[in-house]
């Protein structure tokens, strides 16, 4: 396997192979460094060589890439963009492809494909940043109507970056800004009230299959956020299998794959959605580039249902090369 990493400026640049690298430290989070190479990807219809030029100018072979493993999060990394370079350079590659990651990336849209196949979600309205420049009367009085508590949260960041819970009218301004500073397209949603449950869904030789479903639990955490999500911050358990019935854990890998299919899902996703004291699932995203790191939700329901880590990898990896 080569690492690649993308700096902030967008360079791809050869990285070597000491996962110790990049920790997952509150601190300091990781950051690929500019370190002078610069990766040559493959020209269409020509040889497969993956090829570096370093910093002395020196030209190198990496050898022939086989399927490329796009491991990335938020806009450029799972919204479609690096899918669709690959497909232009017609190089394989695992997990979602140009419309699934695009359509799972914008919040709005996906909520208008999943309510199409008939799959609930929470109630909600979109906001623009001129509209709330041009009359913010009219936002509060739309975010009225879908009650309390609200989240509010940027259509288009992953990873709950820019996301605030309103549980009183007064918060909602305040909330609005940091939503807007991720994004000029920001949604305002109903709370919904249940239990949060997880479940991964796959691509395999013989159709789509969903995993056994995980919880998320909130013991002093106000939401999943960014911190209870990768940095393994205080208040917040991930548990798989979740305790459920077999008829309620039937329902969710139902849910699950119906939603995958809604967006045309490919390889893999990640779908989240509230199991309610009625018994009503209100699916609330797709991720199609879900978390990997050892309390990732992803590969710990896998292992539950049976599959190793190293065998997730190798279906993700064959499912790219037979697209």
């Amino acid at each position: 396997m080569i690492p690649v990493g993308i700096t902030r400026e967008g360079a791809f640049v050869l990285e070597d192979d000491d996962p110790a690298k990049f920790p997952l430290d509150a601190a300091h989070l990781p950051e690929v460094v500019d370190n002078g190479t610069r990766v040559l990807w493959p020209e269409p219809g020509g040889d497969r060589t993956l090829r570096v030029v370093r910093p002395d100018g020196t030209l190198d072979g990496l050898g022939e890439i086989d399927i490329v493993l796009p491991i990335l999060h938020g806009p450029h990394g799972e919204d479609g963009t690096i899918q669709g370079y690959f497909d232009t350079l017609e190089v394989p590659y695992a997990g979602g492809g140009v419309l699934d990651s695009a359509l799972c990336m914008d919040k709005h849209f996906m909520k208008i494909a999943l309510q199409a196949a008939g799959i609930p979600v929470a109630p909600w309205v979109t906001v623009r940043a001129r509209q709330w420049d041009r009359d913010a009367a009219a936002v509060r009085s739309a975010a009225a109507a879908l009650g309390l508590p609200l989240f509010v949260k940027p259509a288009r960041a992953g990873s709950s970056v820019g996301v605030s819970k309103v549980e009183s009218p007064d918060e909602l301004d305040a909330a609005l800004a940091i939503a807007f500073a991720e994004d000029d397209k920001v949604l305002i949603e109903t709370g919904v009230s249940g239990r949060e449950i997880e479940v991964a869904v796959l691509e395999g030789a013989d159709g789509v299959r969903a995993s056994l479903p995980g919880e998320i639990v909130l013991t002093s955490r106000g939401f999943y956020d960014f911190e209870g999500k990768y940095l393994g911050g205080d208040g917040v358990d991930v548990v798989c299998p979740a305790e459920l019935e077999e008829a309620q854990i039937a329902a969710i890998q139902d849910a699950g794959i119906r939603a995958f299919e809604a967006v045309d899902g490919r390889g893999l996703a990640r779908v989240d959605m509230f199991l309610t004291a009625s018994g009503e699932l209100v699916v609330n995203e797709l991720n199609t580039m879900p978390g990997f790191t050892p309390i990732s939700m992803f590969p710990k329901c896998w292992v539950a249902s049976g599959l190793s880590y190293g065998d997730l990898i190798s279906e993700l990896i064959e499912a790219g090369l037979r697209r």
